[in-house]
């Protein structure tokens, strides 16, 4: 990554699952287990249709893709949130090693936010097993905007809810389509790909940088571009 010495960023915003909580294992056995209710399989296909989109997106998805027009989509979507908010509770946060401690040390130097997919009491439930809230300028959920993630609408707003353009803010993200979501933002985007549910082809390509592991992230050797 190149830019001149000196040119770093003002804030970090970070995807959450796959990036701080490794998560997206559970949403694929709880979408497997509700397909699997309704007699359908769900495939790695469905999955991928689903990543990136916000809850009217995904929960429309698996209506279609599972064949249930007669079952309301805010149904599929209010029972997989749930089941996800009371996984968190019962077995707390599916750690990320170094997770805790990145978003710790980062938060000590420049502002902090999240910017997801999921549902915002998913999110909420995830950061309160991290014990992690209070570190957060914002917290952003792809609920709140037109468009989930490859668009940049959710990390727009996380840019305004913290005040800081778009072009000084660093994305931390583990899937394609939250890469190009985080550069259609204008913003520098750090790929750190999930082992449980490696990104899509294309992912590191469009990434400015490729970590192995969130616990390498340095401000201050990454440096953006004016």
């Amino acid at each position: 990554m190149s830019g001149e010495p000196g040119l770093g960023f003002e804030a970090v915003i970070f995807d959450l699952d796959g990036v701080l909580v490794d998560a997206e294992v559970w949403w694929d056995e709880i979408r497997i287990g509700f397909a699997e209710r309704h007699g359908r399989p769900w495939t790695e296909a469905d999955r991928a249709a689903t990543m990136g989109a916000n809850s009217f997106g995904w929960s429309t998805t698996m209506r279609d893709r599972l064949g249930l027009a007669d079952l309301p989509r805010e149904e599929i979507e209010a029972e997989v949130v749930e089941a996800m908010v009371e996984r968190y509770r019962a077995e707390g946060a599916p750690m990320i090693t170094d997770a805790v401690e990145t978003v710790r040390r980062i938060a000590d130097r420049v502002p902090v936010a999240v910017a997801s997919s999921a549902h915002r009491d998913v999110i909420a439930a995830a950061l309160e097993s991290l014990g992690i809230v209070e570190l957060f300028t914002a917290v952003v959920s792809a609920d709140e905007v037109p468009v989930g993630k490859p668009a940049p609408d959710v990390y727009l707003l996380a840019a305004t809810r913290i005040g800081i353009a778009p072009r000084a803010c660093l994305v931390v993200e583990d899937s394609l389509n939250g890469v190009l979501s985080g550069r259609a933002a204008g913003m520098t985007v750090v790929l750190i790909p999930n082992e449980a549910i490696p990104p899509a082809p294309g992912a590191r390509e469009a990434a400015s940088a490729v970590l192995d592991r969130i616990g390498r992230l340095d401000i201050d050797a990454l440096r953006r571009s004016g």
